[in-house]
């Protein structure tokens, strides 16, 4: 772009027909009330229903929308490493496109970072009652985890709703991570932070596209890309099978000098079973581990951008 925007606002979507409309409804006349210049970078992960041509019409209403188009779904942290990455704004937001974090917050983030000459500022979930009980005690669960990793720098419950300014941006552009997950890789930068808290609202419309298997999915990610630690349990759950095995033998050899060698086939099948487990959960570890380093070694892209109307704008000019 030739002039910069102060502000971009990146938002991953897919098949969000129903919610899209809402969300821009409400985000709008937040952005034009902010009083400076921005953008909105709309990244379509893929969607098979009526998304692609609503983002159509919302950027022919709506200049400041601008459509990035995948060539076919990547995920999630794909769509966010796009906008991120092609994003213009000196401060880059990121928000999901149902509603459940409130874009009213977007002022209080950039005033926040603008005041205090923050980098990041997160997004804080106050409140989750509108979630499922199921999902506030696995989440709860996931935080506490992922602290232990990367240490107090992270915000508890602190999701992909933040404000990165341009100097946090270009150093996640130069993060030579495969597969990020920024909820860990941007607390690990370690650059001046804020926090704006909110209550999470229940989605607007639609249902979530994130199942139980994509949380574990987002949950062993996590772990695996930033720690070794589960090579080192691998470790010890074969140090602690060794001593079991040792404390059986021990109970056969007393058994048998006794003279009660009763044939024990449930002790040597439970022995066997356990030996068997822990075996398949070492190599298990490993696999993840190997794979991600098969993933890194094909340096294959993580997503394709087929469209993006900026590009076509410069290309072809405004029009005006």
């Amino acid at each position: 772009m030739s002039t910069a925007p102060l502000l971009s606002v990146v938002m991953p979507i897919y098949n969000e027909q129903e919610a899209l409309p809402l969300t821009v409804e409400r985000l709008r006349p937040i952005l034009d009330g902010l009083g400076v210049t921005y953008e909105v970078v709309g990244v379509d992960d893929g969607s098979t229903d009526a998304t692609p041509v609503l983002m159509q019409k919302i950027h022919q209403d709506w200049p400041e929308f601008r459509i990035v188009r995948f060539a076919r779904n990547s995920g999630h942290q794909a769509a966010l490493t796009a906008g991120i990455h092609r994003a213009f704004g000196d401060y880059v937001v990121s928000i999901d496109a149902d509603l459940q974090d409130p874009p009213e917050k977007i002022p209080e983030m950039l005033e926040l970072a603008r005041e205090q000459g923050l980098d990041i500022v997160y997004g804080v979930r106050g409140d989750r009652g509108t979630d499922t009980f199921f999902k506030r005690h696995t989440a709860g669960a996931y935080y506490r985890l992922m602290r232990k990793l990367v240490g107090k720098r992270m915000p508890n419950q602190a999701g992909d709703y933040r404000l990165l300014s341009r100097a946090a941006v270009d150093a996640l552009k130069a993060m030579p991570e495969h597969q990020p997950v920024y909820r860990l890789l941007v607390p690990w930068l370690g650059f001046p932070s804020g926090e704006v808290v909110y209550v999470r609202e229940e989605r607007v419309a639609g249902s979530t596209h994130y199942p139980l298997s994509k949380m574990v999915r987002l949950a062993l990610d996590s772990v695996t890309n930033f720690s070794a630690a589960p090579l080192r349990l691998a470790t010890w759950l074969g140090l602690f099978s060794f001593l079991v095995c040792i404390a059986l033998a021990l109970y056969t050899t007393v058994a048998y000098a006794i003279g009660s060698t009763v044939p024990g086939w449930s002790s040597l099948f439970i022995g066997m079973l356990f030996i068997g487990a822990v075996q398949l959960v070492c190599v298990g570890l490993l696999g993840e581990y190997v794979g991600r380093i098969y993933s890194a070694v094909q340096a294959r892209p993580a997503y394709f951008v087929g469209y993006d109307s900026a590009e076509e704008r410069d290309r072809y000019g405004t029009g005006e």
